[in-house]
């Protein structure tokens, strides 16, 4: 299992603008190989932003490269610059291995 997830620092007051452009786009990426699963995360607030997290759960780093270079990764980052202003610096990439899942039994 491969994971990826992007930290967005949020500027108050463009929690609603930011949650509306997530929530309201076009999905593409669950028709993709390899592709388990995706959240949108709230997290917690600062002073001068709310911290939101995209988590993206892929069969494998293979998958994952693969819908990189799709169409449909394309299209789901089409509009990206539309939303510069929502963020504080830009979103954070972090991607990790699994090396360890344990589900219920």
């Amino acid at each position: 299992m491969f994971i990826v997830m992007n930290r967005f620092r949020v500027v108050k007051g463009q929690e609603g603008a930011f949650e509306a452009a997530w929530l309201n786009r076009e999905v593409h990426i669950n028709r993709e190989p390899g592709f388990v699963a995706f959240h949108l995360l709230k997290g917690g607030e600062a002073e001068d932003h709310a911290l939101y997290v995209s988590h993206t759960i892929w069969a494998s780093r293979a998958a994952f490269e693969d819908w990189t270079r799709s169409e449909s990764f394309r299209l789901a980052h089409k509009d990206a610059g539309q939303t510069k202003g929502y963020y504080i610096g830009g979103p954070q990439l972090e991607m990790f291995d699994a090396l360890q899942v344990i589900q219920p039994a």
